[in-house]
């Protein structure tokens, strides 16, 4: 069973060996390619400067936060306990308005996140379509970013078998 196993990934391998041999492949560098185009610049210039007056905003918040725990600590001794209860809740609604705010601007889903999607994507289509020309006219298959090691920005669709893959699998198109 074991010499079975080993004829069979001796054998996958090979094929894999002589499918890739018949393929082109190409390398680019994604960093080199961003610092040498002017938009993409101008583009994290203004990233940072947005970025740096949401900061400062949020930062206000909760240094607004902090200084009403301040007064709360020094005053507490002289309030009703109606009055610290109050004094509480204003605390932990600027605390939470900061963390609300930061969420806002810097979340997953954020300000900043869409801000670059906008600036971005428009540099990143340009990109993409240059390889695809290069690489139909030099006819490569794959197109890896040495940057990134692992992602492939261009690969030909005629060696896509993910339709083949889904029929395999029981799923039809």
């Amino acid at each position: 069973m074991n010499m079975k196993k080993n004829l069979l990934m001796t054998l996958l391998l090979c094929m894999v060996c002589l499918v890739a041999n018949a393929q082109k492949f190409a390398l680019i560098d994604m960093e080199y390619i961003l610092k040498n185009i002017p938009a993409y610049e101008r583009a994290n210039e203004q990233l940072n400067q947005i970025s740096k007056k949401w900061q400062s905003e949020v930062e206000a918040l909760a240094l607004e936060a902090q200084t009403l725990y301040k007064n709360y600590q020094s005053e507490a001794v002289f309030l009703s306990e109606e009055q610290k209860i109050k004094k509480e809740e204003e605390i932990v609604a600027k605390e939470k308005e900061a963390q609300e705010l930061k969420r806002k601007y810097f979340g997953p889903e954020g300000e900043l996140y869409k801000k670059r999607e906008s600036l971005m994507a428009p540099i990143q289509e340009e990109i993409y379509t240059a390889v695809k020309e290069i690489s139909d006219a030099k006819g490569y298959s794959v197109v890896v970013d040495r940057a990134s090691a692992a992602s492939i920005i261009y690969a030909s669709p005629k060696i896509d078998i993910s339709n083949e893959v889904l029929v395999k699998l029981g799923y039809t198109n």
